[in-house]
C-alpha cells in the first residue's frame, strides 16, 4: 500500500459515489510511472466482491494534465470511449477524473488480463494459436480505429492535425537541433521528401499502434492500449509503424509485429474498410517510422547528457538510433557488408588483463548472477546495465578499425581530408545541400557505416542478418 493516504482516501470517496455502495482499496500497486503519466492497479472491495481497477492519472507534480503526446487525458478516456463504441477492443472508461476530486487528472478504466509484452507475443506458447491470425486482426482493428467520426465526437478540437510533408520536416527539425552528424538520417530525409505521399485520406490515426500497445490473449486482441499520440492524418501511417523491425522483438522475418505477414495484414484492413492499401504507401511510412524513431532515441540521450532525464536505461536507449539506422540502409539501399568477428574479445597489449577482459567478467557477473537474483525493475535495469557495458567493451575492442575504415571511405567519397567529425558532418552538408542519392560510393559507403556502428550497439539485431 502507498505512503500517499489522502490519494487511497480520495479514490474510495470516488469509487463508493460512482460505483454505488461501500468502496474499499485492499490494494494500490502503481504499474509504471513515467515523466507525465502514472497507471495503478487498484483491487477494491464492494458490497457485491472483489474488482480490479485501472488509474491512468497526470504526474502530480506536473505542470499539466497532458500525455506524452501531448493530448490531454480527459482526451484520452474520450478516445477510448470512442473507439470502444465502433468495435474496437478495450476497456470500459468507468470515469473521468474531476478537479475537485482530490485525485488528480486523469480516469478509472477496467481492468483487463491479457499479455502486453511484445516479446512474450511472439513467443509464448499460449499465445501460439491465436498469432497466425493477429496481423489480419491488427489490420481489421485499424480499420475500425480510421473509421470512427472524431468530429461527431467533437475531438475536432482536441486533436493535432498532421500533414505528411509538415511531419518529415519536423522531425528532420528535432534531429537538426541535436547537432549530432548522423548522414543516414540525412539520406533517409531526402528519400521521404522525394517519395511524399500525394492527396491521401484524413481520419483518425491512433499513431502508435504496435506490438507492444496491444493486450493479447488466447481470443485475440482485448485492447488497444496507449491513445496519446492520437491525430488527424494519413491513415497508411498506422499501418507501416506496426512493421516497423524496431516493434518485432526479434523476429525480424515477420514484417507485421514480429508474428505476421503483410498480406494478412493488408487482407484484413481491406476486409473492414474496402481499402486498397499498396506496397509503395506503405513503404513510405514503414521507412518514416525507422526514420522518426531513429532520431527520439538520439533526442532521449541528449535529454540524459544534459542532465535533463537521468537514467540507467535512457544513453543506452540512444544507441538504438543504430538500428532504426539500419532499418532504412534495408528498406532504401540493401545490400552486403562486412563486419568484424563480434564474438571475440580482442586482446592486444601487454597489461593483464586488458579493459576489454576486465568489462567481460563484469557483464557476465551483471547477466548471469545479478539479474538472476533479482526481481521486477531491478533485473530489468541489471540487464540494462550489462548491455551498455556490452557495448563499451564492443567499442573497445573494434571500434578504432572500424572508424579508421570510415575515414578512408569518407575522404574517397568527399575527396578531401580531415577529422572523423568534420567529414561526417560535411557529408550531411552536402547531402542537405543536394548530393546525388545515387552518388558514386554513397551508398555503400552508408550501409557499411550504419552496419558496424550497430554491430557496435547491438550485434544480435536481426536487421545485421543480411552481412556477407
Amino acid at each position: 500500500m502507498p505512503r500517499d493516504s489522502a490519494l487511497i482516501s480520495a479514490l474510495e470517496s470516488v469509487l463508493s459515489r460512482e460505483l454505488g455502495g461501500s468502496v474499499t482499496i485492499k490494494e494500490l500497486q502503481k504499474l509504471t510511472a513515467g515523466a507525465s503519466q502514472e497507471t495503478y492497479r487498484i483491487n477494491i472491495v464492494t458490497d457485491k466482491g472483489d474488482r480490479s481497477l485501472a488509474l491512468r492519472r497526470a504526474q502530480p507534480t506536473g505542470d499539466s494534465d497532458s500525455g506524452v503526446g501531448g493530448l490531454s487525458l480527459a482526451t484520452e478516456a474520450r478516445l477510448i470511449q470512442l473507439a470502444n463504441a465502433g468495435g474496437v477492443p478495450g476497456p470500459e472508461i468507468l470515469y473521468v477524473l474531476q478537479a475537485d476530486d482530490g485525485v488528480g487528472s486523469g480516469f478509472v478504466m477496467e481492468w483487463l488480463e491479457g499479455e502486453t509484452l511484445g516479446q512474450r507475443i511472439n513467443r509464448s506458447e499460449e499465445l501460439a494459436d491465436i498469432r497466425p491470425q493477429l496481423a489480419r486482426e491488427c489490420g481489421r482493428t485499424m480499420a475500425r480505429i480510421h473509421s470512427l467520426d472524431w468530429q461527431a465526437a467533437g475531438l475536432a478540437e482536441a486533436l493535432p492535425s498532421v500533414d505528411p510533408a509538415a511531419l518529415v520536416e519536423e522531425t528532420f527539425a528535432i534531429y537538426l537541433d541535436l547537432s549530432v552528424p548522423m548522414p543516414m538520417i540525412d539520406y533517409t530525409w531526402r528519400w521521404l521528401r522525394d517519395k511524399l505521399p500525394g492527396e491521401s485520406r484524413r481520419t483518425l490515426v491512433h499513431g502508435d499502434f504496435r506490438n507492444g500497445n496491444l493486450m493479447v490473449s488466447p481470443a485475440g486482441i482485448r485492447a488497444v492500449l496507449d491513445w496519446e499520440l492520437a491525430q488527424v492524418g494519413d491513415p497508411v501511417r498506422d499501418l507501416g509503424w506496426i512493421c516497423v523491425n524496431s516493434w518485432r522483438f526479434g523476429n525480424g522475418h515477420l514484417p507485421v509485429g514480429g508474428f505476421g505477414t503483410i498480406d494478412d495484414l493488408l487482407a484484413g484492413y481491406r476486409e473492414v474498410s474496402g481499402v486498397e492499401v499498396s506496397l509503395e504507401q506503405l513503404t513510405f511510412w514503414q521507412v518514416f517510422g525507422s526514420f522518426w524513431w531513429s532520431i527520439i532515441t538520439l533526442q532521449m540521450a541528449m535529454a540524459w547528457r544534459k542532465g535533463e532525464a537521468p537514467s540507467l536505461e535512457r544513453p543506452v536507449i540512444g544507441r538504438r538510433s543504430s538500428e532504426a539506422q539500419m532499418d532504412c540502409v534495408n528498406l532504401l539501399l540493401p545490400g552486403s557488408f562486412e563486419l568484424p568477428d563480434m564474438t571475440r574479445v580482442l586482446a592486444e597489449g601487454t597489461r593483464l588483463p586488458m579493459p576489454a577482459e576486465l568489462l567481460e567478467g563484469v557483464v557476465d557477473f551483471l547477466r548471469d548472477t545479478v539479474a538472476e537474483q533479482v526481481k521486477g525493475h531491478e533485473r530489468f535495469l541489471a540487464r540494462v546495465a550489462a548491455n551498455s557495458l556490452g557495448i563499451a567493451q564492443r567499442e573497445l575492442c573494434h571500434g578504432p578499425r572500424l572508424e579508421q575504415a570510415e575515414l578512408a571511405r569518407l575522404s574517397s567519397l568527399l575527396g578531401t581530408a580531415g577529422s572523423l567529425d568534420a567529414l561526417r558532418t560535411e557529408l550531411s552538408s552536402r547531402l542537405r545541400d543536394g548530393l546525388s542519392l545515387e552518388a558514386p560510393g554513397l551508398q555503400e559507403h552508408l550501409r557499411q557505416t550504419v552496419a558496424g556502428q550497430l554491430a557496435i550497439d547491438q550485434p544480435g539485431y536481426s536487421a545485421l542478418s543480411r552481412s556477407t
